[in-house]
Protein backbone atom coordinates (compact mmCIF):
# COMPACT_ATOMS: atom_id res chain seq x y z
CA UNK A 1 0.00 0.00 0.00
CA UNK A 2 1.06 3.57 -0.57
CA UNK A 3 1.10 5.17 2.88
CA UNK A 4 1.63 8.93 3.01
CA UNK A 5 0.56 9.86 6.51
CA UNK A 6 0.56 8.55 10.06
CA UNK A 7 -0.90 10.04 13.23
CA UNK A 8 0.67 8.41 16.24
CA UNK A 9 -2.08 9.11 18.76
CA UNK A 10 -5.67 10.32 18.33
CA UNK A 11 -8.91 10.24 20.28
CA UNK A 12 -10.91 11.54 17.34
CA UNK A 13 -10.59 9.01 14.53
CA UNK A 14 -11.76 5.83 16.31
CA UNK A 15 -14.82 6.51 18.50
CA UNK A 16 -14.08 5.80 22.15
CA UNK A 17 -10.60 4.44 21.46
CA UNK A 18 -7.05 5.72 21.73
CA UNK A 19 -5.71 4.97 18.29
CA UNK A 20 -3.16 5.60 15.59
CA UNK A 21 -4.28 6.58 12.08
CA UNK A 22 -2.75 5.46 8.80
CA UNK A 23 -3.40 7.53 5.64
CA UNK A 24 -3.12 5.78 2.28
CA UNK A 25 -2.96 7.48 -1.11
CA UNK A 26 -5.14 6.91 -4.15
CA UNK A 27 -8.91 6.82 -4.59
CA UNK A 28 -11.48 5.95 -7.24
CA UNK A 29 -13.43 9.16 -6.51
CA UNK A 30 -12.58 12.81 -7.10
CA UNK A 31 -14.87 14.51 -4.59
CA UNK A 32 -14.56 18.28 -5.23
CA UNK A 33 -14.37 19.03 -1.51
CA UNK A 34 -11.87 16.29 -0.56
CA UNK A 35 -9.35 17.59 1.98
CA UNK A 36 -6.80 14.96 0.95
CA UNK A 37 -6.89 15.68 -2.78
CA UNK A 38 -3.10 15.54 -3.04
CA UNK A 39 -3.08 12.02 -1.62
CA UNK A 40 -5.96 10.96 -3.84
CA UNK A 41 -4.40 12.29 -7.03
CA UNK A 42 -0.88 11.15 -6.26
CA UNK A 43 0.48 14.70 -6.27
CA UNK A 44 1.53 14.80 -2.63
CA UNK A 45 5.06 15.95 -1.89
CA UNK A 46 5.02 13.81 1.22
CA UNK A 47 7.40 10.84 1.14
CA UNK A 48 6.01 7.32 1.24
CA UNK A 49 6.15 5.83 4.73
CA UNK A 50 7.41 2.24 4.86
CA UNK A 51 4.85 -0.15 6.26
CA UNK A 52 7.55 -1.65 8.46
CA UNK A 53 8.21 1.63 10.28
CA UNK A 54 4.53 2.06 11.10
CA UNK A 55 4.26 -1.49 12.37
CA UNK A 56 7.33 -0.97 14.54
CA UNK A 57 5.79 2.11 16.12
CA UNK A 58 2.47 0.35 16.69
CA UNK A 59 4.25 -2.59 18.30
CA UNK A 60 6.22 -0.22 20.53
CA UNK A 61 3.04 1.54 21.66
CA UNK A 62 0.75 -1.50 21.77
CA UNK A 63 0.23 -1.23 25.53
CA UNK A 64 -1.02 2.34 25.18
CA UNK A 65 -3.00 1.97 21.96
CA UNK A 66 -6.41 0.37 21.61
CA UNK A 67 -6.80 0.48 17.88
CA UNK A 68 -5.66 1.61 14.45
CA UNK A 69 -7.74 3.57 11.95
CA UNK A 70 -6.99 3.05 8.26
CA UNK A 71 -8.17 5.91 6.07
CA UNK A 72 -7.24 7.65 2.85
CA UNK A 73 -7.72 8.07 0.05
CA UNK A 74 -9.59 4.81 -0.26
CA UNK A 75 -7.97 1.84 1.51
CA UNK A 76 -10.05 -0.85 -0.23
CA UNK A 77 -8.42 -0.21 -3.63
CA UNK A 78 -5.35 -2.05 -2.31
CA UNK A 79 -5.28 -5.82 -2.71
CA UNK A 80 -2.70 -6.12 0.07
CA UNK A 81 -4.95 -4.35 2.60
CA UNK A 82 -5.89 -7.65 4.33
CA UNK A 83 -2.22 -8.58 4.71
CA UNK A 84 -1.42 -5.22 6.31
CA UNK A 85 -4.37 -5.42 8.68
CA UNK A 86 -3.48 -8.98 9.66
CA UNK A 87 -0.13 -7.70 10.92
CA UNK A 88 -1.92 -5.11 13.05
CA UNK A 89 -4.31 -7.70 14.43
CA UNK A 90 -1.36 -9.96 15.27
CA UNK A 91 -0.13 -7.15 17.54
CA UNK A 92 -3.50 -7.35 19.30
CA UNK A 93 -5.21 -4.10 18.32
CA UNK A 94 -8.66 -3.22 17.02
CA UNK A 95 -8.96 -1.94 13.45
CA UNK A 96 -11.32 0.71 12.08
CA UNK A 97 -11.73 1.03 8.32
CA UNK A 98 -12.78 4.26 6.61
CA UNK A 99 -14.28 3.59 3.17
CA UNK A 100 -16.42 5.05 0.42
CA UNK A 101 -18.18 1.71 0.10
CA UNK A 102 -17.25 0.98 -3.51
CA UNK A 103 -15.67 -2.38 -2.70
CA UNK A 104 -18.26 -4.41 -0.77
CA UNK A 105 -16.41 -7.66 -1.50
CA UNK A 106 -13.33 -6.36 0.33
CA UNK A 107 -15.37 -5.07 3.30
CA UNK A 108 -17.19 -8.41 3.60
CA UNK A 109 -13.96 -10.38 3.30
CA UNK A 110 -12.24 -8.33 6.00
CA UNK A 111 -15.23 -8.90 8.28
CA UNK A 112 -15.38 -12.62 7.57
CA UNK A 113 -11.68 -12.97 8.36
CA UNK A 114 -12.07 -11.08 11.62
CA UNK A 115 -9.76 -8.31 10.43
CA UNK A 116 -11.94 -5.25 11.07
CA UNK A 117 -13.91 -4.17 14.12
CA UNK A 118 -15.52 -0.91 12.98
CA UNK A 119 -16.42 0.57 9.59
CA UNK A 120 -17.02 4.25 8.84
CA UNK A 121 -18.65 4.66 5.43
CA UNK A 122 -19.02 7.98 3.69
CA UNK A 123 -22.44 8.63 2.17
CA UNK A 124 -21.55 11.24 -0.42
CA UNK A 125 -25.08 12.31 -1.38
CA UNK A 126 -28.48 10.98 -2.35
CA UNK A 127 -28.31 8.38 -5.15
CA UNK A 128 -29.40 10.90 -7.77
CA UNK A 129 -26.71 13.36 -6.69
CA UNK A 130 -23.88 10.88 -6.17
CA UNK A 131 -21.95 11.36 -9.42
CA UNK A 132 -21.82 15.12 -8.93
CA UNK A 133 -20.73 14.75 -5.30
CA UNK A 134 -17.88 12.39 -6.17
CA UNK A 135 -16.65 14.39 -9.15
CA UNK A 136 -17.43 11.84 -11.86
CA UNK A 137 -19.68 12.01 -14.90
CA UNK A 138 -21.39 8.74 -14.07
CA UNK A 139 -21.07 5.95 -11.51
CA UNK A 140 -22.61 2.63 -10.59
CA UNK A 141 -24.54 2.71 -7.32
CA UNK A 142 -24.85 -1.08 -7.00
CA UNK A 143 -21.65 -1.48 -4.97
CA UNK A 144 -22.60 1.45 -2.73
CA UNK A 145 -26.02 -0.06 -2.08
CA UNK A 146 -24.45 -3.45 -1.36
CA UNK A 147 -22.09 -2.04 1.25
CA UNK A 148 -24.76 0.00 2.99
CA UNK A 149 -27.08 -3.01 3.04
CA UNK A 150 -24.35 -5.14 4.58
CA UNK A 151 -23.61 -2.60 7.30
CA UNK A 152 -27.28 -2.04 8.09
CA UNK A 153 -27.54 -5.73 9.00
CA UNK A 154 -25.47 -4.85 12.07
CA UNK A 155 -22.94 -7.66 11.85
CA UNK A 156 -20.17 -5.19 12.62
CA UNK A 157 -19.97 -1.85 14.43
CA UNK A 158 -20.37 0.94 11.92
CA UNK A 159 -21.26 4.52 11.20
CA UNK A 160 -22.41 6.44 8.17
CA UNK A 161 -21.27 10.01 7.69
CA UNK A 162 -21.77 12.84 5.23
CA UNK A 163 -19.87 16.07 4.73
CA UNK A 164 -22.55 18.67 4.04
CA UNK A 165 -21.53 21.08 1.28
CA UNK A 166 -23.49 24.15 0.23
CA UNK A 167 -23.37 24.07 -3.55
CA UNK A 168 -23.57 20.27 -3.73
CA UNK A 169 -26.29 19.21 -1.30
CA UNK A 170 -29.91 20.25 -0.84
CA UNK A 171 -32.21 19.47 2.05
CA UNK A 172 -34.08 17.13 -0.30
CA UNK A 173 -30.90 15.09 -0.72
CA UNK A 174 -30.94 14.32 2.98
CA UNK A 175 -34.56 13.22 2.95
CA UNK A 176 -33.54 10.70 0.26
CA UNK A 177 -30.46 9.64 2.25
CA UNK A 178 -32.60 9.22 5.37
CA UNK A 179 -34.99 6.91 3.56
CA UNK A 180 -32.05 4.98 2.10
CA UNK A 181 -30.29 4.30 5.44
CA UNK A 182 -33.42 4.31 7.59
CA UNK A 183 -32.79 2.81 11.02
CA UNK A 184 -29.00 3.13 10.82
CA UNK A 185 -27.19 2.76 14.13
CA UNK A 186 -25.18 5.96 13.70
CA UNK A 187 -25.23 8.79 11.17
CA UNK A 188 -22.92 11.77 11.48
CA UNK A 189 -23.25 15.06 9.63
CA UNK A 190 -20.25 17.35 9.41
CA UNK A 191 -20.04 20.80 7.88
CA UNK A 192 -17.76 21.34 4.93
CA UNK A 193 -14.71 23.46 5.67
CA UNK A 194 -12.52 24.88 2.92
CA UNK A 195 -9.08 23.38 2.39
CA UNK A 196 -6.30 24.65 0.14
CA UNK A 197 -5.71 21.06 -0.99
CA UNK A 198 -9.20 20.28 -2.30
CA UNK A 199 -9.96 19.67 -5.98
CA UNK A 200 -12.52 22.48 -6.38
CA UNK A 201 -13.24 25.61 -4.37
CA UNK A 202 -15.50 27.71 -6.57
CA UNK A 203 -19.17 27.41 -5.71
CA UNK A 204 -18.63 25.43 -2.51
CA UNK A 205 -19.56 26.97 0.83
CA UNK A 206 -19.91 26.01 4.47
CA UNK A 207 -23.62 25.49 5.24
CA UNK A 208 -25.19 27.83 7.76
CA UNK A 209 -26.08 26.61 11.24
CA UNK A 210 -29.76 26.97 10.35
CA UNK A 211 -29.27 24.80 7.26
CA UNK A 212 -27.45 22.16 9.29
CA UNK A 213 -30.23 22.17 11.90
CA UNK A 214 -32.84 21.77 9.18
CA UNK A 215 -30.94 18.85 7.66
CA UNK A 216 -30.51 17.29 11.10
CA UNK A 217 -34.25 17.41 11.74
CA UNK A 218 -34.98 15.83 8.36
CA UNK A 219 -32.49 13.02 8.93
CA UNK A 220 -33.74 12.26 12.44
CA UNK A 221 -37.15 11.38 11.01
CA UNK A 222 -35.47 8.31 9.52
CA UNK A 223 -32.30 7.87 11.58
CA UNK A 224 -32.97 9.06 15.15
CA UNK A 225 -29.28 8.61 15.99
CA UNK A 226 -28.20 11.38 13.60
CA UNK A 227 -25.70 13.80 15.16
CA UNK A 228 -23.82 16.85 13.90
CA UNK A 229 -20.18 15.99 14.45
CA UNK A 230 -17.87 18.76 15.63
CA UNK A 231 -20.73 21.00 16.67
CA UNK A 232 -19.58 23.69 19.05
Amino acid sequence: MQIYGYTQLTLLDYPGKLASTVFVGGCNYRCPFCHNADLVAGTSNLPLIPESSILRHILKRKNALEGVCITGGEPTIYKDLPEFIEKIKDIGLLVKLDTNGTNPAMVKYLHEQGLIDYVAMDIKSSPSGYANAVGLEEISMSEIFETTEFLLKGKIEYEFRTTVVEGIHSVEDFEKIGKWIKGAKRYFLQSYKHSDKQFVSEGLETPSKDKMTQILEVCRQFVPATVIRGEG
